[in-house]
């Protein structure tokens, strides 16, 4: 077995399994899909080992380290690592840049008879690689945009789609501001991440054009790459027209029977419901300045009846009070300005059968 891997294309269309040594917190900030953290260090060991060498030197730094991890310690974490390799023998391990910690660990491992290969430049030339290869695709790819109004269906478009690209659901966001589901948003190290790989899998696979939604720069608090957004201002844009009653029943659907489901069923039947209304009339009061106070408060109390005879009776129909007041008076008017910024780069607009065949055909 190879004592170091330096393909790093080869390493994410395998989805080769990968041991992360690195401390929890930079873990956490962002690592690869299918990671797992097995850290030679924890937090506090790697802060301490960090202030020693500032202080001391690398010299004492290494020393402290071998001193922190030892004993019961040592061996539980070796543990750890072997039972990984022994479960993933395809897979390798990294560190920040491939350097100590990861050579420490792959010797450890070594002496406890496992021979487990470690990546080359570790996390840093992986993410280095990964934003690359965004780089390029914005470069060589084709692509075109799905725009229309709030609610019009374009997710339900891309889905229908073999060459889409969901920047929304790689970000677990729906877009507007009421996009945020029940469960978080990945970091943005995690998105772009994620991004550069579904790019590079789809081009592995012959797949060199794609069709994205018409996205603001931020989709909640993933920010699209600048390269990527900044070509997207120039695509051709195909616009999707649906009927304004189609749009406020998928936007109750989406927005309030979907996302109710999903906090309910991670917290349970009051709590859920507790979250999601909470979540609802908070995302609603996002965007008072651009709605006005008068607005804003008018919304509010139809939504707060409209969440009170959900909660009695688990009826969702008065919600198309200010879902229809929303689209009109605030969303419709948006998007109309917009769209007249837009028109010279429209190339087709129709409902959704029209479009999915113009853009299959395209």
């Amino acid at each position: 077995m190879t004592d170091t891997i330096a393909d790093f294309r080869r390493l994410f269309l395998d989805s080769t399994p990968l041991m992360d040594v690195r401390a929890p917190i930079e873990f956490n900030k962002g690592a690869f899909p299918g990671a797992v953290n097995l850290p030679l260090m924890n937090d506090i060991e790697r802060q301490k080992v960090g202030t020693c060498y500032k202080q001391h030197g690398q010299d004492a730094a290494i020393e402290l380290g071998h001193t922190l991890v030892s004993g019961a310690v040592k061996a539980q974490r070796i543990e750890a690592w072997v039972e990984f390799a022994q479960a993933h023998p395809d897979g390798c391990l990294y560190c920040f840049r491939g350097g100590l910690r990861s050579r420490l660990v792959q010797s450890w491992l070594a002496e406890a008879g496992v021979s487990y290969p470690r990546v080359a430049g570790g996390y840093k030339a992986m993410r280095g690689f990964l934003l690359n290869e965004i780089e390029q695709a914005v470069d060589r790819c084709e692509f075109a945009l799905v725009g229309g109004l709030t609610g019009c269906g374009k997710t339900d478009v891309l889905k229908r789609l073999s060459f889409a690209l969901d920047l929304e659901g790689l970000a677990n966001h729906r877009g507007s501001s009421f996009g945020k589901r029940a469960t978080p948003q990945p970091a943005q190290i995690d998105f772009e991440n994620n991004l550069a790989i579904e790019l590079m899998r789809s081009q592995a696979n012959g797949r060199h054009r794609f069709v994205l939604e018409d996205e603001s720069r931020l989709v909640g608090s993933c920010a699209l790459p600048l390269s990527l957004y900044q070509r997207m201002q120039t695509l051709p844009v195909v616009w999707l027209e649906d009927t304004f009653e189609n749009r406020v029943t998928r936007i109750l659907h989406d927005y309030v029977a979907s996302l109710s489901k999903e906090f309910i069923a991670l917290q349970g039947e009051h709590d859920g419901f507790h979250s999601f209304a909470q979540r609802l009339r908070q995302s609603l009061a996002n965007i008072v300045k651009r709605l006005g106070h008068e607005r804003y408060q008018r919304f509010d109390v139809f939504m707060q009846r409209a969440l009170e005879v959900q909660q009695r009776s688990g009826d969702i129909s008065l919600h198309r009070v200010w879902i229809e007041g929303l689209l009109h008076e605030y969303y419709d008017p948006m998007y109309a300005s917009q769209r007249e910024k837009k028109a010279a780069r429209i190339v087709f607009s129709g409902p959704q059968d029209a479009v999915v065949d113009y853009l299959s055909r395209t």
